[in-house]
């Protein structure tokens, strides 16, 4: 047993805890948990919890059912929201099958793999998430329309604003769990809040976005109001983005960082760009996995920032352009290991496991394959005509769940990054939601043309 593991095991009798949760995620990032007694864990440490993996959608098929979850200790956390005398702690698991392999479908080892490749190139990856989301006054009844929590736009602060009171609480218990928030804000839309996670690594981010999810929940159910992360739930305003800043570390120097370079970027940091936005329509279907997500991403793409066309929804790069995929912020002298890349058409509903896999895998093939970087977007994008777009080389991102997929069915990078299995559910599941979302006769449809036809 290592010191981790100690620790976890005399944290649980010091505080007393008498229900440890073990979560992961399913294929499309969906939360699950099993719960055990602090007795049992110990052996779990070692041998893992038996499930049933054929019955979590995506793991695995009803005749090679059994699988393992095997508890990360330094993922271990006392759960706050649990005010109970006896307190609940969590840990992420990772996936096995019963020979002790690490399995398949299993989302956080999908990123761990290419983790390794990276490292196996003397690089770890860093990340830091943008979370946007909405406040509702209570979850929509079926046929209801969301209504926003308040009327604040970006940066307000008015008096009793209750946004102000949930980010305050939503912060420090995301602080208690040990998760660092950089910063936070009222966002564009009317509920729409912002709450920036601080850099760290790749898995460790993942981990803490998945937990940024049900905090949040948690903290709108005790205030009696509703937290939504759909990338678009409101026609009229901004959809709910992930922008995520990003860079590649050897050892403790900032590989994307070459003082003297335009913008201070490095050959490897240019040939990542590069690498993203060669392969960009392939990962768009992972980094937006949903058929409302490309609403967010074309809703508005005429639009201005600031009045809901912060979506990116052409494939260029630019020097501290928002309008751009990928954006490079502004340098600043004194700070070369905070070089960084943003990345922009991640939702927040994304499985984030998944989504900074494919977003490596990407970076990685444009630095191996030596990829050369395309001069930067200087214009706003979105004002651009088609014709003008065209003459500069910027092309368009998949306009809708059933072309993203198209473009992701016959890439071997993300096929390659994400696993045969996962590739395969992956596909055959959205395929089955784009169908399902086709077949529907909407609410648009039954205004415009039932009157007059």
């Amino acid at each position: 047993m290592n010191r981790q593991q100690e620790f976890v095991l005399r944290t649980l009798e010091e505080r007393d805890i008498r229900f440890v949760r073990l979560w992961f995620t399913d294929v499309l990032g969906y939360l699950k948990s099993v719960a055990v007694a602090p007795a049992e864990l110990e052996a779990a440490f070692v041998e893992g919890i038996g499930f049933d993996g054929s019955a979590i959608e995506g793991f695995a098929r009803v005749y090679e059912s059994d699988m393992l979850a095997l508890p990360d200790p330094t993922t271990f956390q006392v759960l706050p929201w649990r005010n109970e005398p006896h307190g609940t702690a969590r840990m992420y698991c990772d996936i096995l099958m019963p020979d002790g392999s690490p399995s398949y479908a299993d989302p956080r080892n999908v990123l761990k793999r290419q983790l390794s490749k990276a490292s196996d190139l003397g690089f770890t990856f860093y990340t830091h998430p943008e979370i946007e989301f909405y406040l509702l006054k209570k979850k929509p009844g079926f046929g209801e329309l969301p209504e926003p929590n308040d009327d604040g736009g970006y940066f307000d602060h008015t008096p009793h604003n209750s946004a102000h009171d949930f980010r305050r609480s939503a912060i420090m218990m995301l602080e208690d769990m040990g998760i660092s928030v950089e910063f936070s804000h009222h966002e564009g839309g009317p509920g729409q809040q912002e709450i920036d996670l601080r850099y760290a690594d790749a898995l460790t981010t993942a981990d803490n976005i998945m937990t940024f999810r049900l905090v949040m929940k948690e903290v709108a159910l005790e205030q009696g109001i509703y937290a939504t992360f759909m990338p678009k739930p409101f026609t009229e305003f901004p959809g709910s983005g992930m922008h995520t800043h990003m860079s590649l570390f050897e050892g403790d120097r900032n590989a994307f960082y070459e003082p003297g370079a335009e913008y201070q970027l490095s050959k490897i940091g240019r040939g990542f760009i590069a690498g993203l936005l060669r392969h960009a329509a392939e990962i768009t279907a992972v980094c937006n996995q949903f058929v409302n997500s490309y609403k967010r991403l074309w809703g508005n793409a005429a639009a201005s920032a600031g009045a809901g066309g912060e979506a990116p929804a052409y494939v260029c790069w630019g020097h501290n352009n928002r309008s751009a995929l990928v954006r490079v912020p502004m340098y600043k002298p004194s700070k070369g290991n905070s070089t960084r890349i943003e990345f922009r058409s991640l939702d927040s509903a994304c499985n984030p496991y998944l989504a900074f896999a494919v977003i490596l895998a990407a970076g990685l093939k444009g630095i191996e394959e030596g990829y050369e970087l395309p001069p930067g977007a200087s214009d706003d994008v979105w004002a651009l005509t088609d014709a003008e777009r065209r003459a500069l080389g910027i092309t368009p991102l998949p306009q809708s769940l059933d072309e993203a997929l198209r473009a992701m069915e016959s890439s071997e990078l993300v096929a390659e990054a994400l696993g045969e299995h996962v590739f395969d559910f992956f596909l055959r599941n959205k395929k089955a939601e784009w169908e399902s979302y086709r077949r529907q006769v909407t609410p648009y449809e039954l205004q415009r043309y039932l009157p007059t036809l």
